[in-house]
């Protein structure tokens, strides 16, 4: 298989931690893209140019990282990343659509701030952004208080909703740090501390850019 990702791309990493996380790392290789460069082929493989891509050995091509993990999900034979029925199922796939929805709020805000003209920027739409990301992060730390987003203790493994917020609060860090989304947070920061020292999160730490 071979996995079109972008090495800053949250989306694309919670594909590459699931991975890692699943043992199939070795039966996936990277090429790294930039969806926005001028050299890239990208949206011949997905008509939509966006990362990540995973093109199967017979061809087929899988677009956006919630189908491409629930793929991966289905080639290994341990306990499943996304729980298979119940409650516990539908908790998760939430879990991973808010993280999901987080991310959509943080790319815009990036889009208006750094690849828009100063003059044409359109502050309302930016600070309604940063407001959905707010909103979400103070869930996410009801969420902890309440015991419904539990950490993952060194001798298990996190769940896939459990991974979209870990890559999601780790692209606040690289693009937005000084908005500090740690500041009144003490449960989340606390378990985005212990998510983010497993080798999984610590191997596909984007670079600074």
């Amino acid at each position: 298989m071979h996995l079109r990702h972008s090495a800053t791309s949250p989306y694309a990493r919670k594909v590459r931690v699931l991975a890692q996380e699943a043992g199939l790392s070795d039966r996936i290789e990277l090429h790294d893209d930039n969806p926005m460069g001028p050299g890239s082929d990208l949206s011949s493989i997905n008509p939509l140019g966006k990362v990540p891509a995973l093109i199967l050995d017979d061809g087929m091509v899988l677009c956006d990282s919630p189908v491409i993990c629930q793929y991966l999900d289905s080639l290994h034979d341990g306990e499943k990343f996304t729980p298979e029925s119940g409650s516990a199922r539908f908790a998760d796939l939430n879990l991973e659509a808010l993280a999901d929805g987080l991310l959509d709020a943080a790319l815009a805000r990036m889009v208006e701030m750094r690849m828009r003209p100063e003059n044409l920027r359109w502050e309302g739409h930016h600070k309604r952004m940063r407001a959905k990301i707010s909103r979400t992060l103070d869930h996410f730390e009801s969420m902890i208080a309440d015991g419904s987003l539990p950490s993952v203790p060194a001798d298990n493994r996190p769940t896939l909703g459990i991974i979209a917020v870990g890559c999601a609060l780790g692209y606040l860090d690289l693009r937005f740090a000084v908005d500090n989304w740690r500041e009144g947070r003490p449960g989340l920061t606390s378990w985005y501390e212990t998510l983010s020292a497993r080798p999984s999160m610590q191997d596909t730490r984007p670079p600074e850019s």
